[in-house]
Order: C-alpha cells, then structure tokens, then sequence
C-alpha cells in the first residue's frame, strides 16, 4: 500500500480542502436538536396535487395529506413521482423530494438506460396504478389486469394494523402502520404479496433459511434483511459484505399448475432494513422497506421467466465484465506462505502431485503483490514489509527472487500468465521505527495529498483509522483525480519487479479497526498487527481433535476418525435484535436504527459523519464503496493492460459491481454447514449480477479435515471462482496433502478443465444478455413446486445438474432430478440413465471422491478432450462433442469462442449444434479461426444400433456403439470447426 508519510514529505495532515460544487448534503444537520415521534401511526400520507402524462408514462406532484408525523426525522412536504415505461419489460418508479436535497446515486456512479426513444407506455408487460388521495400505487401485468399485483402499496390490500412486534424483545419489528413516510432521515413503504409467496434475493446474507427467503409462513419467524456493508465473518441472519436490495418473486398457481416471475429493484445506498412477514391471520404477506436517507428510486421487471428477470435486472445496471478464460481454472492461496522458498515449495508439491493449478494468488494484509500464473499462487500479506502497500519484504520475498518466480511461472504456463495480488483499500499513514519509505512511496505520498483524493472529516482534514499497517487513510473514489492517481501507483508497482494481471481486493466494505477518526491529533504510531501470535481452534464437526489429534486425517491405524453419524447441517439459529437505540440523532446516529449486526453504524468501519468529495456524506454512499472502488480499479488495469480483460474478485459488493469484478464468499468457516451454505451464496449472486463467484474451498477459518477438503474440493469445481484459502496458523490445506483429496481434485479439476468452453459459452451469455450461468433448479422447471426450496443441487446452464455430498461419513446422497420422468438425465462419468424417482428424491451411490454430475437430454456439449494441468494447455488440444439425445432423438446446443483474453473482445465465432432425424449439423458462424479439431463426438440415445455412420457423405470405420448404454462414439474425426456446415449421420 501507499505510505503517506506526510511528515516526512512536508504536508500536513490537518490541511483543509476546498471541493468544487459541494453538495447541499452539507446543510445537513450533523446533531439534531428535533425530538423524534419515533412512531408512525400518525403519519397523513400524501395526496396527489398535480399529474402530467407523458409518451414515456407521468409526472406528478405530491404533497403532505396532513399534519407532518416527524417520525424519524423531518417529514418533506413536497414530492415528485416519475413514472418511466423503460421497455417492454421494466418499469421505473422514482419517488423523491422536489427540492432535490435528498442523496441520490450519480449517474457517473452508476450508469442507467436513457429515457427510451420508442414508447412502451400502451405495450409494456407492466402497468403504473395509483390512486390519488391518500397516495398509493399499485403495479400489475398487462396480460393479467384482476391477478394479485406485483406491487401493492394500498392500504387495503396490506393486513390491519397496528401489528405487535414478532420479535417481543424488539420493539422496531412491529407494524404501526402503512402510510408513505418520506422524512430526510427516514423512508418506509410496503407492499402486499402474496401469502407464503416464493421470494429470493435480497442481500448479501447467508440465510437459515437457505436460498428461499423467510416469508413468515410454515412456521418461519420472517426476514429482517438489513442493508449496511460491513467487515463480519460469515455470519448467519446478519448484514455482511455486500449490499443488494433487489429480489426475485417466483409465483406459482396451483389452479392452472403455471408459474410467472417478477423483480424488484428499489436502487438506493441507504442503510434500511427490509422486512418480509406474514402477520398472524393475515391472508396476505408483505415486504416494507426502512431507510435512513435517499430517495425511492423503483424498478419493476416483468419476467416472466426467473432468468429473464435476472438479465432485464442487468440490462439496468450493466451485464456482467467478460471472464479472462484462465479465471476459470483452479486457484491456491493461503494467509501463511511465510517466504518465497514456502512459495516455491508449494508450486512444485501441486505440480508432482499432477494437481492442477491455474494461479497462486498473493494475499498481503494490505494491497498485496501481485502473483504470476497460467499458474498462478495467492500469497497472503506475508509478502510485504511491514505491511506496507508496494513493497516485498528484502529478507522473506526479495523482489528479485518474486520476479524470477513470475519468470519460471511464466516459462511453466505458456503465453498466458497472471498475477494476483491482493489491495485493502485504506493506505498507510504511520511513522514509526519500521517503516520504510523510497522516493517513489515518498512521491505518491505528496501527490495524492495534493491532488485532494482522500476520504476527509467534516473539517477537511484527513479522516484517519486504523488497519494492518497502522493509522490509515482512505481514496475517496468520488475524488477527480482519484482515478489517475490509482492507476499510476499501479502501473509503476511494475518497477519493483513484480507484475500483475489482476487484482483481489479485501477489506473494502471498508474496515477499520478502531472508531472515528482515531489517528486524528495523534503521533501516528500505531502498531503493527502481530499476525504470527495466532492460534487457530476448531475443526469440522465431526473430527474430536482431541481423541484423534491434529492431522484432520479420515482414518488413523486403518479407524475412522469420524465421530458423529451423519444428521444433516447442524441447526441454524434466529439472530437477536440488532444494534439497541441510541441517543443521538442525524450523521452519526439517525433516528432509526438499523438493524445492523455492529453495536453502531460506524463500529469497525469509516465513521458516518466522515466526508466525500461533492460534499457527499459517508452514511449515503457506505455501501457503494466497495462497488467504486472495483469500477476505479477494473478501469486503471484496462489502462495498464490495454486490449486485455482486468481479472477481479472483491469482497464488498454493490448493484453493478459485477460489471467490474468478481467475488468471493468471504471468511467462512471449515465447517460442513458451510459447504452447504455456500451453495446459497453462488445462487444469490447470479441474482445481483456478479456471477464470477465462488467460496474459499476446504474453509478459511479453524481448521479443515481430509474428508471435509475432499468433498468441498469437488463441489467447487462445479461452481464459477474455484480457490481454495485458509487463514494463518491453520492446518495446511493444500490438495496434495492427503492422497485422497488429491485424487478427487484431479478427478473434479479435469472434468471442470473439459468443461471449460460450456462454462466460458455461459459467462459470454451472461456478459452479452445477463442471463446467469448458475441456475436454480426451478428455474428451468418453474412449475415444479418442490423445486423451489432446493438448494443442495444446481443447474450449469441448463444442461449440467451437480449433487454434492454434503455431510460427513456419507457414501450415499439424495437428490432430486427435475422433470418429473418427462426429462432423461444421463451420469456425467459413466453415461447411464438414472433411474429417477418422478417428482421425489432418488438415492445415488457417492463413496469418497465421487460427485454426482448429471446431463440433461436434449443438450450438446462442446468439450475439451484433454484436460491438461493449465487451461492454455488445455485450449491448445483438441475438442470434443458430447450429445445427449431426448426421447424424441433431438438435441441442440451453442458454443462461443474467441481468444479468451481480448477486451474488449474481438473477432469470435459461435458454434451452433442440432440433432435430428439420425443426424448432427455443425453450423459455424463468425470470423474466429479455431485452430483445434473436433476429434470425438459421443451421441447418448441412438437407437436402435446403427450400421452406418457417415461424416459430411463419406461413411467412416472409426466408431463404436454401446448398447446398454445407447451410445455412440465417433473418433479421430479432425473436422475444423470453421466449416460453414459439418454433418454426422447414423442409421
């Protein structure tokens, strides 16, 4: 990181700062003085005074329908609602103070569509429904005017209230009342659902519940999602890392056995809390919405399929960044390789032990070196000085032995090679005995201090925390020249010998580990972490440490060291009330108080009152954060590496966020609980945007176990972001350290690298359409209602259905297979039909090592036929086709391919595959010379035995077909893929 000595460069750290047009949210009261209803049953609501229409939808002016409640804070008197028929399927809805005084997201923060040039306001699949006096709205489908609306803020529609608090020890959980409330400090509206509707999304949050969200039905106590980014170690029922208020409704009719989907945005950085409830005897459920400040800004999707509400969400906020194509192999990281010969000694292990390894990635505390791969190793902040941004410690790292690693890396990986070093955004500050400081660091020092890109208190002076390195400050990303800065610190962090492709940044939610602005009127002085003093505890659930020690081994002297029956996840308990009133009022403490899992909004993190360039104050724009600094970041490496794709995977997370990185789950636990809760986690994010995703693998936190490692190794392999990390002082985790792990991992890591052109097919859809590569089951079954629970399965794209182990001392697991009997599903590995159970769970065979993998009939599968131990390796041999045909004896499936590393990207080709009648069409479409050949094309369902297969006219010798199985098999084929039209028959 960045050390700001500003002593040491003559600048002074208590200089004030003048912005540029700053923002009335400065006139905002810092303490209020205003004594708080803190009740909203007597709250008027608003009337409509004035309405104009429009060919883009209406414009209209509300007013205060009474006496001002002063609930929370001041009521507004006067609003604007701005309804837009953005397309045929989204509707926007922004409800905000006519004044403009309120905070509302940039445009150059987040870019949104222009009004439309077309209008959808007679044609939108979505209706705008209001009613005047008292104000209320309603949305509802063109197709079905009299079906239970999407949206319902009357208050007929919503239960009776008061309703007493469903949480008797909070009294904030109950309902007073469901008027409009738009105060300066505090925002509320409701609407009506469904009763005991199917409701996802709404996060980051690991959920007991598990994917579905609790809706307060079937004997659920309900949902309190609260919306405030901070740095917490995966905990359960409570606000963490990242920030989506968007969800997704899947509403099922049982009278017509249909189903249609919708979505909701409401687009605002306001900490809230959201609630989802279903009041006792009420035959409706419904979600409101608490803010501490902003607007209401909605939109409305009309699906009405689940994946179509998750590409019309991204049409909004921007599709997903393209994927480098190396991203997708697997990755080594670990908080502990203490130097560059640990390092090297870990590289080699994987590579005797044949595992692959695409990347090791180094994680320093604070913004870390950056590492080299087509093999690629994560390191931890072991790498720098002192904790110190671009540096490499002289003794453990010498940054010419790290670039020499780069080097050999390089030689190792072929052409392609990438470095992963780790940023936490706060800078260093200190000055104390161990800081180290060259003229570089002294040049960025006073630059970014003159160039006025720091986060500033209300008196513009520096705000400075506390972080690894000691008193910190942190890049204020709404700064002109914050972008520039950045970049050039990165570009010449290159003179240190140490290059990097990519970039994974930590500690963004942000953090800090001390209150306020603690380093203000200080000496700056603050220790150093002393990381080597910890002691990892704790094992997975079912291994007694001290019975069997600490190997974390299976079996010692041939005796399981498996100490419980397999029960299932442990039980997951309701999280308590939340943070407890507190006394002050405005920035630093609104009236209402969220729900945040902190004792205050400002615990562990930049304090609220702290202040932005424009004049934005830190309580609007906490939870963008983490979201611009990825957009700043992903923008200064399209710079630095131009024509290549930035590779990025980031902890804090925010609607858009996916445009510009990927994520990671966060600091989970080496828990069998939560394997299975990270299946959660991937789902929710293909929601919100950010499909590159994925958890630490085998854990972060306590210690592993070789059973634990072993299934958790094969489950990631299926899922997006494969990376497996563990904390300091931890039991080594690495794949080659049990045998049997390591024969799993090479298992699992080859079938992922065959499937690396159909996940690469997804993720250009996903870039290009917003349609998500990871898939609910019941969003390609939608009316199958025992779907809609199911979160122990998923789908890759349509086609792929994976079945993990996800309890210790398993052999056997269930799992369901969509399609009730209608859909064929085929074993990955051995190509026989599964003899599912229609509509229920089948039991499956699944001894160590083993992961279920099913493909659907009626799919094409474009695949490579010879895993290697990198993915350019693997690129370089050739392809093969797996079809597996419906009983209809039809398939069809697609393939994109270009080079895999072109931003943006270039010259591509799209493969388009189709069966029918006894034959396959290869149908190439686009410039993208394919060098490879298709050698193998493997047909499941062919009957009745074929005499015959020809290859374009020409029967060909090379085949064989297997009865049993129904399949059959063409080799050595070498057709070039660019051939407008190739064919395959049989009969």
């Amino acid at each position: 990181m960045v050390i700001l000595s500003a002593i040491l460069s003559g600048a002074s750290l208590t200089a004030t700062f003048v912005w540029a047009n700053p923002s009335a949210l400065l006139q905002r009261q810092l303490v209020s003085s205003v004594t708080y209803s803190r009740n909203i049953t007597n709250c008027p609501g608003y009337n409509i005074d004035s309405l104009i229409e429009s060919q883009h939808g209406l414009t209209a002016q509300l007013s205060l329908a009474g006496t001002p409640c002063d609930a929370f804070g001041t009521d507004i008197a006067d609003l604007t609602i701005e309804v837009t028929y953005q397309s045929q399927t989204t509707l926007h809805v922004t409800i905000y103070d006519t004044a403009n005084q309120q905070f509302t997201i940039p445009e150059s923060v987040i870019e949104r569509p222009p009004l439309p040039t077309e209008s959808f306001s007679g044609s939108s699949g979505l209706v705008f429904n209001y009613e005047a006096s008292p104000f209320a709205f309603w949305i509802t489908r063109r197709s079905d005017p009299d079906a239970v609306p999407i949206f319902d803020t009357r208050m007929a529609s919503l239960p009776p209230t008061p309703i007493p608090p469903f949480n008797t020890s909070d009294p904030r959980t109950a309902f007073d009342g469901f008027p409009l409330v738009f105060e300066d400090q505090y925002l509320q509206i409701a609407s009506a659902l469904p009763y005991g509707t199917n409701i996802y999304g709404l996060g980051e949050v690991i959920a007991s519940s598990g994917f579905r969200r609790d809706i307060g039905t079937d004997g659920g106590f309900g949902t309190i999602q609260t919306l405030w980014s901070r740095d917490a170690q995966d905990p359960i029922n409570q606000n963490m890392y990242g920030s989506h208020p968007i969800y997704l409704e899947h509403r099922f009719n049982e009278t017509t056995n249909t189903s249609s989907s919708s979505g909701v945005l409401l687009l605002s950085s306001a900490g809230s809390d959201i609630f989802l409830q279903t009041p006792p005897n009420s035959k409706v459920s419904l979600i409101e919405y608490r803010l501490v400040g902003g607007i209401l800004d909605f939109y409305f999707f009309s699906g009405p399929s689940d994946t179509e509400v998750i590409a019309q969400y991204g049409a909004i906020i921007g599709f997903p960044m393209w994927q480098p194509v190396w991203s997708f192999g697997f990755h080594l990281c670990r908080f502990g390789y203490v130097n560059i010969s640990e390092t090297v000694a870990n590289v080699a292990a994987m590579r005797a032990a044949n595992i692959p390894l695409e990347g090791v990635f180094h994680l320093v505390l604070h913004d870390d070196p950056w590492s080299n791969n087509s093999i690629v190793q994560w390191n931890d902040i072991d790498l720098y000085h002192a904790l110190r941004d671009f540096t490499t410690d002289p003794e453990r790292f010498p940054a010419d032995e790290v670039h020499q690693l780069i080097e050999q890396l390089y030689m190792l990986s072929g052409p392609i090679s990438t470095d992963i070093p780790i940023v936490d955004a706060p800078l260093a500050v200190t000055v104390n005995e161990t800081d180290v400081v060259s003229s570089m660091l002294l040049r960025y020092a006073s630059l970014t201090l003159s160039r006025d890109t720091f986060i500033k208190n209300q008196d513009g002076s520096l705000f400075i925390g506390q972080l690894w390195p000691g008193y910190t400050v942190w890049p204020d990303w709404f700064a002109e020249n914050t972008l520039g800065w950045w970049t050039e610190a990165l570009m010449n962090w290159t003179v240190l010998g140490v290059n990097f492709s990519g970039v994974w940044l930590d500690m963004n939610e942000p953090t800090s580990l001390c209150s306020y602005s603690c380093g203000t009127g200080t000496t700056l002085a603050a220790p150093l972490l002393n990381v080597t003093a910890i002691v990892v505890a704790g094992y997975p659930e079912c291994y007694n440490e001290t019975l069997w020690g600490p190997s974390g081994n299976m079996t010692i002297n041939g005796t399981s060291t498996n100490s419980c029956v397999p029960s299932g996840t442990e039980a997951l308990t309701k999280r308590g009330s939340g943070a407890g009133s507190e006394s002050n009022v405005g920035l630093t403490s609104p009236p209402y108080v969220i729900h945040n899992g902190n004792p205050a909004l400002s615990t562990d993190t930049i304090a609220t009152n702290a202040t932005h360039f424009g004049g934005y104050a830190e309580l609007d724009v906490h939870n963008m954060f983490g979201m611009m600094g990825e957009k700043t970041t992903h923008l200064a490496l399209q710079t630095i590496h131009r024509g290549k794709r930035p590779f990025l995977i980031s902890r804090s997370t925010f609607p858009s966020s996916g445009k510009w990185t990927g994520h990671w789950l966060g600091d989970n636990y080496s828990k069998w609980q939560y394997m299975y809760l990270s299946i959660q986690g991937i789902l929710q994010f293909q929601i919100f945007q950010i499909p590159m995703v994925g958890a630490d693998t085998c854990g972060f936190n306590n210690n592993t176990d070789e059973e634990l490692c072993n299934r958790w190794m094969q489950l990631s392999a299926f899922i997006p972001f494969y990376r497996n990390h563990n904390v300091y002082g931890a039991l080594p985790q690495e794949p080659y350290r049990w045998d049997s792990v390591a024969n799993a991992s090479r298992i699992a890591i080859a079938a992922r690298y065959a499937m690396v052109p159909y996940w690469y097919t997804l993720f250009a859809n996903a870039s290009t359409n917003g349609l998500p590569p990871v898939r609910a089951l019941f969003y390609e079954f939608p009316n199958e209602p025992e779907l809609f629970n199911v979160d122990r399965q998923w789908l890759i794209g349509r086609d792929i259905l994976v079945t993990p182990v996800l309890e210790p001392g398993a052999t056997m697991v269930q799992g369901i297979f969509p399609g009730r009997g209608a859909v064929i599903w085929r074993d990955w590995w051995t190509h026989a039909v599964v003899d599912a159970i229609p509509g229920g769970n089948t039991t499956l065979s699944a001894p160590i090592g083993y992961i279920n993998v099913h493909v659907r009939d009626g799919s094409i599968l474009l695949l490579h036929q010879a895993p290697a131990y990198t993915i350019y390796e693997t690129r370089q041999g050739p392809y093969a086709l797996l079809v597996s045909l419906n009983a209809a004896g039809k398939a069809r499936g697609d393939a994109y391919v270009d080079d895999g590393e072109s931003d943006p990207p270039g010259v591509n080709c799209t493969l388009r595959f189709y069966t029918g009648e006894g034959e396959l069409a290869i149908r190439s479409v686009g410039g993208y010379v394919v060098d490879q050949k298709l050698e193998t094309i493997t047909v499941l369902g062919v009957r009745p035995p074929p005499t015959t297969v020809t290859l374009g006219s020409e029967a060909i010798e090379g085949w064989t077909y297997d009865a049993p199985k129904e399949r059959l098999v063409a080799l050595n084929l070498s057709v070039a893929l660019n051939e407008a039209q190739t064919t395959l028959g049989w009969k």
